[in-house]
Protein backbone atom coordinates (compact mmCIF):
# COMPACT_ATOMS: atom_id res chain seq x y z
CA UNK A 1 0.00 0.00 0.00
CA UNK A 2 2.74 2.58 0.98
CA UNK A 3 4.64 1.73 -2.00
CA UNK A 4 1.67 2.10 -4.65
CA UNK A 5 1.00 5.61 -2.74
CA UNK A 6 5.20 6.07 -3.28
CA UNK A 7 4.59 5.59 -6.79
CA UNK A 8 1.60 7.43 -7.53
CA UNK A 9 3.02 10.60 -5.75
CA UNK A 10 6.30 10.17 -7.74
CA UNK A 11 4.01 10.17 -11.14
CA UNK A 12 2.24 12.79 -9.73
CA UNK A 13 5.32 14.58 -9.68
CA UNK A 14 6.83 14.05 -12.85
CA UNK A 15 3.98 14.46 -14.17
CA UNK A 16 4.06 18.30 -12.78
CA UNK A 17 7.84 18.15 -13.71
CA UNK A 18 6.88 17.63 -17.31
CA UNK A 19 4.01 20.02 -17.49
CA UNK A 20 6.33 22.89 -16.23
CA UNK A 21 9.09 22.11 -18.35
CA UNK A 22 6.53 22.50 -21.21
CA UNK A 23 5.33 25.66 -19.76
CA UNK A 24 8.92 27.29 -19.92
CA UNK A 25 9.17 26.27 -23.16
CA UNK A 26 6.34 27.94 -24.46
CA UNK A 27 6.65 31.37 -22.35
CA UNK A 28 10.91 31.10 -23.35
CA UNK A 29 9.51 30.71 -27.26
CA UNK A 30 6.81 33.40 -27.28
CA UNK A 31 9.31 35.45 -25.44
CA UNK A 32 12.00 35.01 -27.27
CA UNK A 33 10.40 35.12 -30.79
CA UNK A 34 8.74 38.28 -30.24
CA UNK A 35 11.97 39.99 -28.83
CA UNK A 36 13.45 38.71 -32.08
CA UNK A 37 11.17 40.11 -34.25
CA UNK A 38 11.21 43.57 -32.12
CA UNK A 39 14.81 43.88 -33.05
CA UNK A 40 15.23 42.28 -36.17
CA UNK A 41 12.72 45.46 -37.49
CA UNK A 42 14.93 47.95 -35.05
CA UNK A 43 17.87 46.78 -35.91
CA UNK A 44 17.30 46.88 -39.77
CA UNK A 45 17.83 50.69 -40.19
CA UNK A 46 21.78 50.78 -38.56
CA UNK A 47 22.72 47.42 -40.75
CA UNK A 48 21.33 49.71 -44.24
CA UNK A 49 22.49 53.02 -42.18
CA UNK A 50 25.14 53.35 -45.28
CA UNK A 51 22.45 52.96 -48.20
CA UNK A 52 19.62 54.76 -45.62
CA UNK A 53 22.66 57.89 -46.09
CA UNK A 54 22.52 57.63 -49.42
CA UNK A 55 18.52 57.26 -49.57
CA UNK A 56 17.03 60.01 -47.22
CA UNK A 57 20.21 63.16 -47.32
CA UNK A 58 21.31 65.33 -49.61
CA UNK A 59 25.22 64.82 -48.60
CA UNK A 60 28.05 65.60 -50.42
CA UNK A 61 30.22 62.74 -49.37
CA UNK A 62 29.35 59.01 -48.66
CA UNK A 63 31.30 59.60 -44.78
CA UNK A 64 28.97 62.54 -44.86
CA UNK A 65 25.61 60.35 -45.29
CA UNK A 66 26.87 58.39 -43.29
CA UNK A 67 27.14 60.57 -40.37
CA UNK A 68 23.69 62.29 -41.23
CA UNK A 69 22.20 58.68 -41.29
CA UNK A 70 23.99 57.65 -37.48
CA UNK A 71 22.20 60.95 -36.46
CA UNK A 72 18.78 59.99 -36.90
CA UNK A 73 19.70 56.29 -35.51
CA UNK A 74 20.75 58.20 -32.47
CA UNK A 75 17.05 60.15 -32.97
CA UNK A 76 15.20 56.91 -32.05
CA UNK A 77 17.29 56.29 -28.71
CA UNK A 78 16.03 60.08 -27.86
CA UNK A 79 12.52 58.57 -27.35
CA UNK A 80 13.74 55.22 -25.46
CA UNK A 81 13.69 56.60 -22.09
CA UNK A 82 9.81 57.65 -22.29
CA UNK A 83 9.09 54.69 -23.91
CA UNK A 84 10.99 53.22 -20.75
CA UNK A 85 8.96 55.33 -18.82
CA UNK A 86 5.67 54.93 -20.09
CA UNK A 87 5.62 51.18 -21.13
CA UNK A 88 7.98 50.44 -17.48
CA UNK A 89 4.78 52.13 -15.50
CA UNK A 90 1.99 50.10 -17.42
CA UNK A 91 3.78 46.94 -16.96
CA UNK A 92 4.55 46.85 -12.89
CA UNK A 93 0.62 48.18 -12.44
CA UNK A 94 -1.53 46.29 -15.63
CA UNK A 95 0.99 42.86 -16.14
CA UNK A 96 3.65 42.03 -18.31
CA UNK A 97 2.13 39.96 -20.74
CA UNK A 98 -0.30 42.76 -22.37
CA UNK A 99 2.48 45.61 -22.38
CA UNK A 100 4.64 42.97 -24.14
CA UNK A 101 2.02 42.50 -26.97
CA UNK A 102 1.54 46.46 -27.46
CA UNK A 103 5.42 46.78 -28.14
CA UNK A 104 5.97 44.33 -30.63
CA UNK A 105 2.34 45.49 -32.55
CA UNK A 106 3.85 49.31 -32.61
CA UNK A 107 7.46 48.78 -33.64
CA UNK A 108 6.35 46.22 -36.48
CA UNK A 109 4.15 48.80 -37.76
CA UNK A 110 6.77 51.54 -37.55
CA UNK A 111 9.07 49.16 -39.21
CA UNK A 112 6.56 48.56 -42.33
CA UNK A 113 5.94 52.00 -43.08
CA UNK A 114 10.09 53.10 -43.39
CA UNK A 115 9.82 50.47 -46.32
CA UNK A 116 7.41 52.68 -47.79
CA UNK A 117 8.59 56.20 -47.01
CA UNK A 118 9.77 58.50 -50.26
CA UNK A 119 13.22 59.34 -50.34
CA UNK A 120 14.99 62.48 -51.10
CA UNK A 121 15.23 62.77 -54.94
CA UNK A 122 11.49 62.36 -54.72
CA UNK A 123 10.52 64.53 -51.84
CA UNK A 124 13.51 66.07 -51.08
CA UNK A 125 13.49 67.66 -47.40
CA UNK A 126 10.36 65.98 -46.59
CA UNK A 127 11.70 62.63 -46.62
CA UNK A 128 14.12 62.83 -43.63
CA UNK A 129 12.03 64.82 -41.75
CA UNK A 130 9.08 60.98 -41.64
CA UNK A 131 12.06 58.98 -41.54
CA UNK A 132 13.04 61.00 -38.43
CA UNK A 133 9.46 60.19 -37.30
CA UNK A 134 9.25 56.40 -37.61
CA UNK A 135 12.49 56.51 -36.24
CA UNK A 136 11.12 58.43 -32.95
CA UNK A 137 8.18 55.45 -33.12
CA UNK A 138 10.52 52.84 -33.10
CA UNK A 139 12.47 54.19 -30.30
CA UNK A 140 9.27 55.13 -27.83
CA UNK A 141 8.43 50.84 -28.56
CA UNK A 142 11.67 49.45 -27.96
CA UNK A 143 11.83 51.53 -24.93
CA UNK A 144 9.69 48.93 -23.10
CA UNK A 145 11.18 45.62 -24.94
CA UNK A 146 14.32 44.75 -23.27
CA UNK A 147 13.42 45.54 -19.88
CA UNK A 148 10.01 43.77 -19.99
CA UNK A 149 11.48 40.49 -21.65
CA UNK A 150 13.75 40.30 -19.26
CA UNK A 151 11.48 40.70 -16.55
CA UNK A 152 9.10 38.24 -17.64
CA UNK A 153 11.72 35.63 -18.17
CA UNK A 154 13.62 36.38 -14.55
CA UNK A 155 10.03 35.81 -13.28
CA UNK A 156 9.17 32.57 -14.46
CA UNK A 157 12.75 31.47 -14.65
CA UNK A 158 13.97 28.52 -11.86
CA UNK A 159 15.78 30.11 -9.21
CA UNK A 160 19.41 28.36 -10.55
CA UNK A 161 18.93 28.79 -14.11
CA UNK A 162 17.82 32.62 -14.26
CA UNK A 163 20.63 33.01 -15.67
CA UNK A 164 20.56 30.85 -18.38
CA UNK A 165 16.70 31.17 -19.12
CA UNK A 166 16.90 35.30 -19.29
CA UNK A 167 20.11 35.02 -21.27
CA UNK A 168 18.22 33.50 -24.42
CA UNK A 169 16.73 37.08 -24.44
CA UNK A 170 19.91 38.47 -25.94
CA UNK A 171 20.22 34.93 -27.87
CA UNK A 172 17.29 35.96 -29.61
CA UNK A 173 18.49 39.31 -29.91
CA UNK A 174 21.64 38.95 -31.65
CA UNK A 175 19.46 36.14 -34.14
CA UNK A 176 17.50 38.75 -35.14
CA UNK A 177 20.09 41.12 -36.12
CA UNK A 178 22.39 37.90 -37.73
CA UNK A 179 18.90 37.40 -39.79
CA UNK A 180 18.91 41.68 -40.64
CA UNK A 181 22.38 41.21 -41.86
CA UNK A 182 22.15 37.63 -43.39
CA UNK A 183 18.52 39.17 -45.43
CA UNK A 184 20.65 42.43 -46.34
CA UNK A 185 23.88 40.35 -47.46
CA UNK A 186 21.57 37.49 -49.51
CA UNK A 187 20.07 40.87 -51.08
CA UNK A 188 22.74 42.17 -51.77
CA UNK A 189 24.80 39.23 -53.57
CA UNK A 190 21.72 38.33 -55.77
CA UNK A 191 20.48 41.66 -56.64
CA UNK A 192 24.14 43.42 -56.51
CA UNK A 193 24.47 47.00 -55.58
CA UNK A 194 22.88 48.97 -57.26
CA UNK A 195 19.29 47.46 -57.23
CA UNK A 196 19.58 47.41 -53.52
CA UNK A 197 20.87 50.97 -53.11
CA UNK A 198 17.99 51.84 -55.68
CA UNK A 199 15.25 49.52 -54.01
CA UNK A 200 16.32 46.75 -52.49
CA UNK A 201 16.56 48.16 -49.26
CA UNK A 202 12.88 48.73 -48.77
CA UNK A 203 12.48 44.39 -48.60
CA UNK A 204 13.34 43.89 -44.86
CA UNK A 205 11.73 46.88 -43.71
CA UNK A 206 8.30 45.54 -45.63
CA UNK A 207 8.57 41.61 -44.03
CA UNK A 208 8.55 43.90 -40.49
CA UNK A 209 4.61 43.39 -41.00
CA UNK A 210 4.20 39.57 -41.21
CA UNK A 211 6.99 38.84 -38.90
CA UNK A 212 5.20 41.52 -36.45
CA UNK A 213 2.01 39.46 -36.95
CA UNK A 214 3.08 36.28 -36.09
CA UNK A 215 5.02 38.06 -32.60
CA UNK A 216 2.00 39.26 -31.49
CA UNK A 217 -0.03 36.13 -31.85
CA UNK A 218 2.29 34.58 -29.88
CA UNK A 219 2.54 36.99 -27.09
CA UNK A 220 -1.31 37.17 -26.60
CA UNK A 221 -1.04 33.33 -25.92
CA UNK A 222 0.84 33.97 -22.76
CA UNK A 223 -0.25 34.11 -19.06
CA UNK A 224 1.06 36.72 -17.11
CA UNK A 225 3.96 36.00 -15.07
CA UNK A 226 3.93 33.92 -11.30
CA UNK A 227 5.58 36.69 -9.33
CA UNK A 228 3.84 39.66 -10.69
CA UNK A 229 0.52 37.60 -10.23
CA UNK A 230 1.47 36.50 -6.60
CA UNK A 231 1.96 39.99 -6.00
CA UNK A 232 -1.44 41.31 -7.56
CA UNK A 233 -3.20 38.72 -5.91
CA UNK A 234 -1.43 40.05 -2.23
CA UNK A 235 -2.32 43.59 -3.29
CA UNK A 236 2.25 44.16 -3.09
CA UNK A 237 1.93 46.24 -6.47
CA UNK A 238 1.98 49.77 -6.54
CA UNK A 239 0.07 52.89 -8.77
CA UNK A 240 3.18 54.70 -8.63
CA UNK A 241 6.18 52.11 -9.77
CA UNK A 242 8.13 54.74 -11.09
CA UNK A 243 8.31 56.97 -8.12
CA UNK A 244 8.45 53.99 -5.69
CA UNK A 245 11.69 52.72 -7.80
CA UNK A 246 13.01 56.32 -7.76
CA UNK A 247 12.68 56.47 -3.92
CA UNK A 248 13.13 53.36 -2.50
CA UNK A 249 15.51 51.53 -5.08
CA UNK A 250 17.82 54.09 -5.92
CA UNK A 251 20.83 51.93 -5.45
CA UNK A 252 19.61 49.45 -7.64
CA UNK A 253 19.26 52.33 -10.31
CA UNK A 254 22.47 53.25 -10.42
CA UNK A 255 24.23 49.71 -10.92
CA UNK A 256 21.61 48.96 -13.34
CA UNK A 257 22.86 52.02 -15.27
CA UNK A 258 26.45 50.61 -14.65
CA UNK A 259 25.70 47.28 -15.96
CA UNK A 260 24.13 49.02 -19.07
CA UNK A 261 27.05 51.46 -20.04
CA UNK A 262 29.25 48.31 -22.24
CA UNK A 263 25.95 46.46 -23.07
CA UNK A 264 24.78 49.51 -25.01
CA UNK A 265 28.17 50.25 -26.44
CA UNK A 266 29.41 47.07 -27.58
CA UNK A 267 26.15 46.46 -28.67
CA UNK A 268 25.45 48.69 -31.12
CA UNK A 269 29.35 48.98 -31.96
CA UNK A 270 29.22 45.39 -33.26
CA UNK A 271 26.20 45.51 -34.69
CA UNK A 272 25.26 49.22 -36.51
CA UNK A 273 28.57 51.24 -36.56
CA UNK A 274 30.97 47.83 -37.84
CA UNK A 275 28.92 47.39 -41.07
CA UNK A 276 29.44 50.92 -42.18
CA UNK A 277 33.05 50.92 -41.11
CA UNK A 278 34.06 48.49 -42.43
CA UNK A 279 32.68 49.50 -45.77
CA UNK A 280 33.86 53.34 -46.00
CA UNK A 281 36.62 53.49 -43.26
CA UNK A 282 38.68 50.61 -43.75
CA UNK A 283 37.40 49.77 -47.52
CA UNK A 284 35.70 46.16 -47.70
CA UNK A 285 32.90 45.91 -49.98
CA UNK A 286 29.04 46.00 -48.86
CA UNK A 287 29.04 42.39 -49.26
CA UNK A 288 31.99 41.47 -47.48
CA UNK A 289 30.70 44.07 -44.66
CA UNK A 290 27.82 42.17 -44.55
CA UNK A 291 29.29 38.60 -44.26
CA UNK A 292 31.53 39.92 -41.37
CA UNK A 293 29.40 41.03 -39.47
CA UNK A 294 26.59 38.57 -39.92
CA UNK A 295 29.53 35.80 -38.74
CA UNK A 296 30.43 37.83 -36.12
CA UNK A 297 26.70 38.13 -34.70
CA UNK A 298 25.86 34.37 -34.99
CA UNK A 299 28.78 33.71 -32.90
CA UNK A 300 27.98 35.82 -30.48
CA UNK A 301 24.44 34.39 -30.42
CA UNK A 302 25.79 30.96 -30.37
CA UNK A 303 28.51 31.72 -27.22
CA UNK A 304 25.45 33.80 -25.29
CA UNK A 305 23.77 30.93 -24.18
CA UNK A 306 26.81 28.70 -22.84
CA UNK A 307 27.74 31.72 -20.62
CA UNK A 308 24.40 32.66 -19.17
CA UNK A 309 24.94 28.85 -18.29
CA UNK A 310 28.06 29.65 -16.41
CA UNK A 311 26.84 32.50 -14.61
CA UNK A 312 24.67 30.12 -13.14
CA UNK A 313 27.45 27.76 -11.99
CA UNK A 314 30.20 30.74 -10.54
CA UNK A 315 28.19 33.72 -10.14
CA UNK A 316 27.18 36.84 -12.56
CA UNK A 317 30.50 38.86 -11.55
CA UNK A 318 33.41 36.62 -12.69
CA UNK A 319 31.62 36.87 -16.31
CA UNK A 320 30.87 40.42 -16.51
CA UNK A 321 34.20 41.27 -14.99
CA UNK A 322 35.88 39.04 -18.02
CA UNK A 323 33.95 40.86 -20.21
CA UNK A 324 34.67 44.21 -19.68
CA UNK A 325 38.24 43.30 -18.86
CA UNK A 326 38.35 41.90 -22.47
CA UNK A 327 36.85 44.90 -23.86
CA UNK A 328 39.33 46.64 -22.30
CA UNK A 329 42.25 45.27 -23.22
CA UNK A 330 41.48 44.05 -27.38
CA UNK A 331 39.54 46.56 -28.41
CA UNK A 332 42.23 48.34 -30.30
CA UNK A 333 44.12 45.46 -31.08
CA UNK A 334 41.24 43.85 -32.83
CA UNK A 335 40.95 47.20 -34.73
CA UNK A 336 43.85 46.92 -36.10
CA UNK A 337 43.53 43.59 -36.84
CA UNK A 338 40.71 44.48 -39.38
CA UNK A 339 42.22 47.57 -40.61
CA UNK A 340 44.84 44.27 -42.61
CA UNK A 341 42.15 43.83 -44.84
CA UNK A 342 41.82 40.93 -45.42
CA UNK A 343 38.24 38.97 -44.66
CA UNK A 344 39.82 36.02 -42.40
CA UNK A 345 41.87 39.11 -40.05
CA UNK A 346 38.30 40.73 -39.59
CA UNK A 347 36.25 37.79 -38.91
CA UNK A 348 38.89 36.89 -36.27
CA UNK A 349 38.57 40.60 -34.71
CA UNK A 350 34.92 40.29 -34.99
CA UNK A 351 34.96 37.03 -33.13
CA UNK A 352 36.76 38.11 -30.10
CA UNK A 353 35.12 40.98 -29.42
CA UNK A 354 31.93 38.45 -29.84
CA UNK A 355 32.97 36.66 -27.20
CA UNK A 356 33.56 39.77 -25.01
CA UNK A 357 30.27 40.86 -25.31
CA UNK A 358 28.49 37.26 -25.06
CA UNK A 359 30.25 36.66 -21.71
CA UNK A 360 28.66 39.79 -20.34
CA UNK A 361 25.49 39.40 -21.67
CA UNK A 362 25.84 35.72 -20.28
CA UNK A 363 25.14 36.98 -16.82
CA UNK A 364 24.04 40.99 -17.09
CA UNK A 365 20.36 39.90 -17.83
CA UNK A 366 20.14 37.94 -14.84
CA UNK A 367 21.95 40.34 -13.04
CA UNK A 368 19.92 43.58 -13.64
CA UNK A 369 16.56 41.43 -12.78
CA UNK A 370 17.90 40.25 -9.47
CA UNK A 371 18.68 44.17 -8.25
CA UNK A 372 14.49 45.06 -7.97
CA UNK A 373 11.72 44.05 -6.06
CA UNK A 374 8.85 42.52 -7.72
CA UNK A 375 6.77 45.53 -7.72
CA UNK A 376 9.15 48.00 -9.60
CA UNK A 377 11.08 45.44 -11.41
CA UNK A 378 9.79 46.36 -15.01
CA UNK A 379 9.72 50.00 -14.50
CA UNK A 380 12.73 50.15 -12.36
CA UNK A 381 15.13 48.33 -15.29
CA UNK A 382 12.60 50.48 -17.67
CA UNK A 383 14.03 53.48 -16.62
CA UNK A 384 17.92 52.59 -15.72
CA UNK A 385 18.10 50.58 -18.54
CA UNK A 386 17.08 52.98 -21.27
CA UNK A 387 18.60 56.07 -19.65
CA UNK A 388 21.67 54.36 -20.35
CA UNK A 389 21.38 52.85 -23.55
CA UNK A 390 20.22 56.41 -25.31
CA UNK A 391 23.28 58.18 -23.36
CA UNK A 392 25.56 55.46 -24.18
CA UNK A 393 24.34 53.47 -26.35
CA UNK A 394 22.65 55.91 -28.75
CA UNK A 395 25.52 58.05 -29.77
CA UNK A 396 27.71 55.06 -30.10
CA UNK A 397 27.72 55.15 -33.83
CA UNK A 398 27.84 58.57 -34.52
CA UNK A 399 30.27 59.59 -31.81
CA UNK A 400 32.49 56.85 -33.52
CA UNK A 401 32.54 57.88 -36.62
CA UNK A 402 33.04 61.16 -35.71
CA UNK A 403 36.25 60.63 -33.52
CA UNK A 404 37.74 59.31 -36.72
CA UNK A 405 36.42 62.47 -38.50
CA UNK A 406 37.87 64.29 -35.80
CA UNK A 407 41.39 62.75 -35.33
CA UNK A 408 42.17 61.19 -38.91
CA UNK A 409 42.79 57.85 -36.71
CA UNK A 410 40.50 54.69 -37.74
CA UNK A 411 41.14 53.02 -34.53
CA UNK A 412 39.71 56.02 -32.08
CA UNK A 413 36.27 54.49 -31.38
CA UNK A 414 38.44 51.66 -29.72
CA UNK A 415 38.42 54.56 -26.80
CA UNK A 416 34.92 55.39 -26.30
CA UNK A 417 34.26 51.08 -26.07
CA UNK A 418 37.17 51.01 -23.68
CA UNK A 419 36.23 53.94 -21.78
CA UNK A 420 32.98 52.30 -20.93
CA UNK A 421 33.70 49.46 -20.36
CA UNK A 422 36.14 50.62 -17.64
CA UNK A 423 33.22 52.30 -16.52
CA UNK A 424 31.02 48.95 -16.02
CA UNK A 425 34.24 47.14 -14.20
CA UNK A 426 34.13 49.50 -11.79
CA UNK A 427 30.32 48.80 -11.45
CA UNK A 428 30.34 45.24 -11.05
CA UNK A 429 33.69 45.29 -8.70
CA UNK A 430 31.21 47.29 -6.16
CA UNK A 431 28.10 44.91 -6.75
CA UNK A 432 27.14 41.97 -4.77
CA UNK A 433 26.63 38.33 -6.10
CA UNK A 434 23.13 37.95 -6.85
CA UNK A 435 23.13 34.25 -8.38
CA UNK A 436 21.49 31.32 -7.15
CA UNK A 437 19.48 33.80 -4.71
CA UNK A 438 15.32 34.08 -4.61
CA UNK A 439 14.04 37.42 -6.39
CA UNK A 440 13.26 40.34 -4.17
CA UNK A 441 9.71 40.58 -3.47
Amino acid sequence: MAQSIERSAAGVAMQEEAQQTRRLRKVLLATGVGHFVEWFDFGLYGTLAAIIGMQFFQASSPTAALLSSFAVFGAGFVMRPLGGLWFGSLGDRKGRQKVLANVILLTSGATFVMGLLPTWNQVGVLAPVLLVITRLVQGFAAGGETSGATTYLAEFAPQRQRGYFTCWIDNFGFMAFVAGSGLVFLLTASLGETAMNAWGWRIPFLIAGPLGIVGLYLRTRLEDSPEFTAAARAGKTTQAPLRTAVTSAWRALLFCVGFVVIKAVGHWTLQTFMPGYLSTQLHFSKLDSYAITTIGLFAIAVMVPFMGYLSDRFGRKPLMLAGCGGFILFTWPAMMVMAQGDMLSAVLAMLLLGAFIAAFDGACSAAMAELFPTRVRYGGMSIAYNFAVAFFGGITPWFSAYLITATGNPFSPAWYVMGAALITFVTVMRAKETAGQPLRR
